[in-house]
């Protein structure tokens, strides 16, 4: 494992993360400052996501024919254009075109990150598992950062929302000479879909689309009731618990902090009892867990809920990459970009259906509801089969400078 290039990808991935969740949190500012309406902020919203997600298998395929590490700092660089452009502009037009740029920036950069993260960790699910904890960490940071900015300087100061892209930017091009002076050299692309008369030491083998499919359909199964509880639960301790509004912010903190411990620990279950364990524990564990937030019948009942759901649902997360990039050994961008990029799009495009539930009967309907939903991914995950990627020993100089052509000089 590539300890040094894992931690400063992963580091990549905050960054970018943090963009794609500061759109969100740039919306309730955009509706008290500019008075925007609920359905032009939802506009944006699915400019985010939706254009995010189209583009990103487009880019997985795009780094599948040959290395693009120039991607990443694209990526985030492009993110952070376009949430800065979206804060300066005052035209809605305008203002949704910038957020679509950062959804693009956001879909450029994760298919090659992740194909490097793969690379430098090797076969270790811990690797996979801190390389994604960068992005859960970029997330949560986001609103804060937002709040700060705009909160205190308004939409003027929101070219200071591209400082740390702008950091990352540097230390990214300073990267490979500092690597090289601790004696790291860079990580190679896995290889293993290529013919042996290439002369890579690789073993040939096919992509395996029927197993993709099925476990891009259990992501998809994920992705619904986790985007929609991360949607509703501070609105179901508020309103059906009659909380504060900062108790339903600790819920949802609490949720989202889970989410990152249940990412590491993900990692040390793979590697420790092999992945295919935290997948199933993940999703055997997850079901009590939603239905105790459906059933909570006080705060500190949802709050344990929400943890060990939160915590439950992201012990699966490093090893569905891994395994989706070693169902598809010939197209890891590909792997990485529809299993991260389309399939994440069905939680939002169903959280509309889900809001209709909820006005007409009630926030706990809707979690008994996703937890029927959820019964169909949790079968479907225990019955995934397994493979394994052999990974070359001795990967060669010329493959070495193709993925890091810019480390390579």
């Amino acid at each position: 494992m590539k300890k040094g290039q894992l931690g400063f990808l992963a580091g990549t991935h905050m960054v970018n993360d943090l963009y794609q969740g500061a759109i969100p949190a740039m919306l309730p500012f955009l509706m008290s400052q500019r008075h925007y309406s609920y359905a032009a902020v939802s506009g944006l919203a699915f400019a985010a996501s939706g254009i995010s997600s189209l583009f990103q298998p487009l880019f997985g395929a795009l780094a599948d024919r040959r290395p693009r590490s120039w991607l990443v700092p694209t990526g985030f660089g492009t993110a952070a254009l376009g949430v800065m452009a979206a804060g300066l502009s005052v035209n809605y037009v305008v203002t949704w075109w910038c957020v679509a740029l950062a959804g693009v920036g956001i879909a450029a950069f994760h298919p090659p990150a992740t194909s490097q993260a793969r690379a430098a960790g090797g076969s270790s699910q811990k690797a996979m598992s801190v390389f994604s904890v960068g992005g859960t960490l970029g997330g949560a940071l986001a609103p804060t950062l937002v709040t700060l900015v705009i909160g205190a300087a308004g939409f003027a100061g929101s070219y200071l929302l591209a400082i740390p892209a702008l950091v990352m930017a540097i230390l990214w091009f300073l990267k490979g000479p500092w690597m090289r002076s601790r004696g790291h050299t860079a990580a190679a692309p896995l290889v293993t879909g290529v013919s042996t008369k290439a002369g890579t030491g690789a073993t040939e083998r096919a992509d395996d689309w029927r197993s993709f499919a099925r476990l891009v359909a259990v992501i998809v199964g994920w992705s619904i009731p986790y985007v929609t509880v991360t949607s509703m639960v501070s609105l179901h301790a508020q309103r059906d618990l009659d909380q504060s509004t900062a108790a339903g912010a600790a819920v949802l903190s609490t949720y989202t902090a889970a989410g990152a411990v249940g990412t590491l620990l993900g990692g040390w279950v793979g590697d420790r009892y092999g992945r295919m364990t935290s997948v199933r524990v993940g999703y055997l564990v997850a079901l009590p867990a939603l239905f105790g937030i459906a059933w909570a019948p006080a705060f500190p009942v949802l709050v344990l809920s929400a943890a060990v759901f939160g915590m439950a649902m992201f012990l699966p997360f490093a090893a569905q990459v891994t395994l989706a990039q070693d169902y598809l050994p010939n197209r890891p961008g590909t792997a990485s970009g529809l299993s991260l990029g389309l399939a994440m799009a069905a939680g939002g495009l169903c959280s509309p259906a889900f809001g209709g539930l909820a006005d007409t009967s009630g926030l706990p309907a809707v979690f008994y509801a996703l937890l029927a939903v959820f019964v169909v991914p949790v079968v479907m995950a225990i019955r995934l089969p397994d493979r394994t990627r052999k990974v070359p020993d001795a990967p060669s100089p010329a493959l070495v400078e193709a993925a890091h052509p810019h480390e390579a000089r």
